[in-house]
């Protein structure tokens, strides 16, 4: 039982969990009404298996770093409750049977989509940018933000420019996102020489980044009422969690208390989720 929990781990399943949940919203968007209640089921198992391939690749490359950092040295590897060939084993066949899964059942689109999606974070992200670039998170979060696409693609099998639109605002969310928790963790992201923009510019300057960025998610936010994809339902819970994510952000510009950044890291996951919760209200009761 604890060697299973110990894969489980090994896939970040809160991680996975939101992503699926995005990848579900681009589903239930991609069309009218809900018509084949099985082709979404499939394709969400399809897409976890290859973002929990992903997961655990990212934590066989980064075990060593991982074991160095009080937020990661109770995961599998740094805990030897897993071998790093084990773990790259169980990566490789739960990617390949998630990659078949999605090309057999769904589309090849979707397929290439998510596989690429996995090479980007796995790979391109976990052992190039993470520690080549402070802009680490901007860069390689274009993977993250490709659950919705995903959803969309597998019951459309089209790159639909108002899933795109879905990619971009989670593309913008991500660094305001991460960067509040990289504040709070900067000391551990400095020992491991990792650049995170608070370990190479300073806190200060992160946090005004922090401050641009969701001033042009609140942009960002509103557009899909801009270009007819939402109505009044999504315009105003936009509105107001974009204002709350502001509000925080703001905030912990002028405190001196790492303590808001965290406050600030756990808004943003509320946020991501009630905005895509808007869109979907919005799309079945009033269209």
């Amino acid at each position: 039982m604890k060697l299973l929990r110990s894969y489980y781990l090994l896939c970040k399943p809160n991680v996975v969990y939101m992503m699926l949940i995005c990848a579900l919203v681009g589903m239930l968007l991609a069309e009218e009404t809900i018509n084949s209640v099985s082709r979404i089921i499939i394709a969400l198992i399809g897409i976890a298996l290859c973002s929990g391939s992903a997961a655990a690749i990212n934590q066989v490359i980064d075990r060593k770093a991982d074991a160095a950092m009080t937020r990661t040295d109770q995961r599998p590897l740094p805990q030897g409750e897993l071998s790093a060939f084990h773990a790259s084993s169980f990566a490789l066949v739960i990617g390949t049977s998630g990659a078949l899964i999605l090309f057999l059942y769904i589309n090849t689109l979707t397929m290439i989509l998510t596989l690429a999606s996995l090479i980007g974070y796995a790979f391109v992200y976990t052992v190039y940018l993470k520690r080549a670039t402070p802009q680490n998170i901007v860069i390689g979060g274009l993977a993250g933000a490709a659950p919705p696409l995903l959803g969309w693609a597998a019951i459309s099998n089209t790159i639909d420019p108002y899933a795109l639109l879905l990619v971009l605002i989670i593309f913008v969310w991500t660094p305001p996102h991460f960067w509040a928790l990289a504040i709070y963790r900067k000391e551990e992201y400095a020992k491991e020489s990792i650049p995170m923009l608070p370990v190479t510019h300073g806190v200060a300057f992160t946090k005004l980044q922090i401050v641009l960025y969701t001033i042009i998610l609140f942009i960002v936010s509103v557009l899909p009422y801009i270009v007819l994809m939402s109505g009044y339902i999504y315009l105003f819970s936009a509105i107001i969690l974009s204002s709350i994510f502001m509000y925080y952000s703001v905030k912990l510009y002028f405190s001196d208390n790492d303590a808001i950044a965290m406050k600030t890291f756990n808004f943003s996951i509320y946020y991501i989720f009630l905005i895509f919760v808007a869109l979907l209200l919005d799309h079945y009761l009033i269209k």
